[in-house]
This record gives C-alpha cells, structure tokens and sequence, in this order.
C-alpha cells in the first residue's frame, strides 16, 4: 500500500497538472461560447419572480442573492447566521430587489425547510425558482475518522437539506413551471484530498 501511495504522490500530480493544461484552455473557449450563446437567446427575465436561496448568508449563496436582486427578483433567503443574513438582505434591497425576506433556519432538520417554503409562499403567494446551495464541507482522511457517525451532520444539509427543501417546494414550482436550481462542486469531478465524505455527497 505504501508503494501505491509513493507511485500516486510522484505520478498524480504531473499527469493533472499537463492534463489540465491541455484541456482546460479548450474547455473554457467552450463554456464561453455557450454562455455567450446562452445570454444572447435564453436570457429570463426574472422581474417580480419569486426566488428561495437556501445558505444566503455568505459566498455563493450571498452572491447569487446579489445576481438574482439585480434582475428584479423577490427573494427568500434562508441560513443560520439571522446577522449574516440581514445584511444580505440589506445589500440585496439597495441592488434592486422589490421586496427580500429572511428565515433562520437550518436545512439539516426537515420542519425549518417546510416552514421556509410556507413563510416564502405565504408573503408573495407564489414560488418560481428554488436554489438549493447550503452546504458544509469536512476534512479529514476516510481511515483516520474514528466515529463515522460525527459525519452525519454533512448527509443531512448537504443531500437532505436539498431533498427536504425541494419535496415542500416542488408543489408551488409546478404551479408555475418554475425552476430548481442544485448547486455542485467542482470536487464531484476533480476530488480532492481529504474530503473523502465532501466528494461523496457532491
């Protein structure tokens, strides 16, 4: 096992390295040329849609709450930290949202994604896009966790969280053939070190 792990430490990180660099240039002229076509002949209007961003207090979340306020959207942000969350909710107003609520709440525990949907439906009566982006991450090498169970926490937000979220909203989403948004990582195709529980959940 030592002479694989040797062998993987000295050849691995070559053989990415030249990978990527003979790959990616193409690969991103492609993501480009899409995307350039994707805003040219599908861009929504998002004006008065009704819009839950699940982990809205920081990166990703607070900056897609940031996007989707800029093209009018009404938001539903929801996260842990209520402090974070106001300020992003504040931001969020001043960019160009109508009208941005915040719930506190934790996707990990089934009640508070039901009761996020409800509080979002009950103030705008309507749902149009469901973003499900909270997420944890974990690191620490497979054999070296003592007590699998300390992991739990990272199945229940970052899979049930979404599963949760998703079964209360689905119902308001087909009534206005609205969109659910799945947020991934760049660790489902390119795993990282260390994050044996992150990768596998992503």
């Amino acid at each position: 096992m030592e002479l694989i792990h040797m062998f993987l430490n000295l050849v691995a990180p070559p053989i990415t390295f030249f990978s990527l660099c003979f790959f990616l240039p193409p690969f991103l002229c492609f993501k480009f040329f899409i995307s350039l076509l994707n805003s040219i002949f599908t861009t929504k209007d998002l004006t008065g849609k009704v819009v839950i961003i699940t982990g809205a207090s920081s990166g990703i979340g607070e900056h897609l709450a940031y996007e989707y306020a800029s093209r009018g959207a009404c938001l539903a942000l929801c996260a842990r930290r209520e402090k974070s969350l106001e300020d992003v909710a504040e931001t969020a107003r001043e960019i160009g949202s109508p009208d941005v609520i915040t719930v506190r709440g934790d996707v990990s525990k089934v009640d508070d994604c039901r009761r996020l949907v409800e509080e979002t439906v009950d103030h705008f009566g309507r749902l149009d896009h469901l973003v499900n982006n909270a997420g944890l991450s974990a690191v620490c090498m497979f054999e070296d966790s003592d007590n699998i169970t300390n992991f739990k926490h990272l199945m229940d937000t970052n899979f049930w969280g979404s599963v949760y979220t998703t079964r209360f909203a689905v119902p308001y989403l087909r009534n206005t053939k609205g969109n659910i948004v799945a947020l991934s990582s760049a660790d489902a195709w390119l795993p990282m070190p260390r994050h044996s529980f992150y990768n596998v959940i992503n």
